[in-house]
């Protein structure tokens, strides 16, 4: 999917020497310098769709042509802002995934309107998996809110999950169509206590739960004071003071090979004449580095790392690069730069024979523990072979075993012999060949992988390494 290229950041700093040298590092956005990308989510007509028109329209970023064209007896319809399919429009409800953009003067926005109904899960994984935060949307009129803990709907647990597993940085709890029940204050305060307890109990990081009306646009972008008995930040406040996804830079050099480009017209003979394109999965990819090809394992070193408008310098992840190496190597699409593998400490008395392998800062594996949010209409049996891509290689993937399956409701693991539609659970996968992997608690990048049936082409589940 495409993300946001940032601008190049310089530092400025004495050197040794004590010179004054310009290091050039084309390293990510700080946290508000880039767009902060949402998505919306929940359950089927929470007010995901009327909840962007209300932020597009009050952050005055619909022209009048625009608004006119959504009028529906004399009144603005903000669904149709987003629902831009036919098919939505007829129906009433999101089935794609729709792309908004709009700014504050304190912060840019890119909104996800994700799909509510169960069989369009498959798109709201794919746009949780780029996102920087995720608003989740609870529809008060269709919960007992009289009740202390009244019991939430199967979809905003589902999507809860989902945004948990994939890492979404940070959640939002908004609780909306307050204004349409008897005592919005009773009812938030029952509902905020059902959703605490059910992000306590499944592990999940909660960053606010606010109360709204996306019809009328309380506490959407201008506070309600009181309302609810509810005296924070409206919920547009709140969506500018959170931060994007952190890049993996801390982590060994990963970059995965998207495109090879050849200037053989060159007559530079120090350096290799191909340069391999791509986006930098982890770590930084400077001149100098010792780096290891995967699957070949031939080593070399960076003689030059170009940025996307092709200026040499330090590239970090998230951004794409360009990478030169200092001798000429086979490498294609698909294949892996890698930071190169380091010795290991042995014994300083051993010979070369007793000398321990070096250890790779990735290490191949051809068996898989995941998590996977299954995403086909047929279910997940094992025994099944599929294609799984990884960064830009294609592997065939057997399931090997179905270890458990995972209960919504109750959060509870249990036994499995499938995985039907939309369902969660733990898979063990068994590879034809290795791939550099890392669990997905680790890195975002490299631990995130997909399933593609080999019949139909469908996507069929989305992997995450454990």
């Amino acid at each position: 999917m495409t993300t946001i290229n940032s601008i190049a950041a310089s530092a400025y700093a004495p050197s040794a020497s004590g010179q004054n040298d310009l290091k050039i590092v084309n390293a990510p956005p700080t946290d508000h310098d880039a767009a902060l990308r949402f998505i919306t989510c929940g359950s089927v007509d929470d007010g995901k769709s009327t909840l962007i028109g209300r932020l597009l329209v009050d952050t005055k970023a619909v022209l009048q042509d625009h608004l006119a064209g959504v009028q529906r007896q004399g009144e603005t319809d903000l669904a149709l802002l987003t629902d831009g399919l036919s098919a939505e429009r007829e129906q009433g409800i999101t089935i794609d995934v729709a792309y908004r953009y709009f700014a504050t003067e304190a912060r840019k926005f890119i909104i996800g309107d994700a799909p509510g109904h169960e069989q369009y899960t498959r798109n709201m994984v794919t746009a949780a998996s780029q996102a920087d935060a995720a608003v989740v949307l609870v529809d008060a009129t269709k919960l007992n809110w009289q009740s202390p803990l009244p019991t939430l709907l199967p979809q905003t647990r589902r999507h809860s999950l989902l945004v948990h597993l994939l890492r979404v940085p940070s959640l939002v709890f908004a609780v909306n169509k307050l204004d349409a029940v008897a005592d919005p204050a009773l009812a938030f305060t029952h509902i905020s206590a059902a959703l605490a307890a059910f992000a306590k109990e499944a592990g999940i990081t909660v960053r606010a739960t606010v109360p709204i009306s996306a019809l009328k646009g309380w506490n959407v972008v201008d506070g309600r004071a009181g309302w609810c008995d509810y005296i924070g930040p409206s919920l547009l406040h709140i969506l500018e003071q959170l931060p994007n996804t952190a890049p993996e830079t801390d982590l060994p050099l990963a970059f995965p090979v998207q495109w090879v480009e050849k200037f053989s017209h060159s007559s530079d003979t120090t350096q290799g004449r191909r340069a391999f394109w791509g986006r930098i999965a982890a770590g930084l990819a400077q001149p100098g580095a010792e780096v290891q090809v995967f699957p070949s394992g031939q080593r070399a070193r960076v003689a030059q790392v170009l940025d996307r408008t092709r200026q040499p310098g330090t590239v970090a992840a998230g951004q794409s690069a360009g990478v030169v190496l200092d001798r000429e190597i086979d490498i294609s699409r698909g294949d892996w730069i890698l930071a190169a593998a380091q010795p290991m400490q042995g014994d300083p008395q051993s010979d070369d024979f007793d000398a321990p392998e070096p250890a790779s800062p990735w290490p191949a594996q051809t068996l898989l523990s995941c998590t996977v949010a299954w995403l086909d209409e047929q279910p997940l049996v094992a025994g099944r072979v599929y294609q799984l891509l990884h960064g830009h290689r294609w592997v065939k993937a057997r399931v090997q075993r179905i270890v458990h399956g995972l209960d919504i409701h109750t959060l509870a693991e249990h036994p499995a012999s499938e995985l039907a539609p939309n369902a969660i659970g733990h898979v063990e996968l068994q590879l034809q060949s290795p791939l550099p992997v890392a669990p997905y608690a680790r890195s975002r990048q490299l631990g995130a992988m997909i399933l593609v049936d080999t019949a139909s082409n469908r996507t069929a589940g989305a992997v995450l390494l454990r």
